[in-house]
């Protein structure tokens, strides 16, 4: 999971676009951006991804859209 907590106030639609553009990017890399989460009000989006490295997802973001985490978090699924 990652996080990213902008500077400026960030939309669905704004995401929306970043998350195709991640889809149309992370062949390559191995990964697979699943889902994500806009706070619109505290300008913060959450993306779960499946990727086999940390380093692999940044590089999927940041050739994609320029946007890296400001942090990313291994985690595995509850029941």
């Amino acid at each position: 999971m990652d996080v990213h907590t902008l500077d400026a106030p960030v939309t669905l639609d704004d995401v929306s676009k970043a998350h195709a553009a991640d889809l149309q990017t992370q062949g390559p890399q191995g990964v697979q951006y699943l889902r994500y989460w806009v706070d619109e009000k505290h300008a913060k989006i959450f993306c779960l991804v499946d990727a086999p490295t940390a380093d692999a997802a940044q590089s999927v973001h940041r050739e994609a859209h320029g946007l890296v985490a400001d942090e990313i978090y291994q985690v595995v699924e509850g029941a």
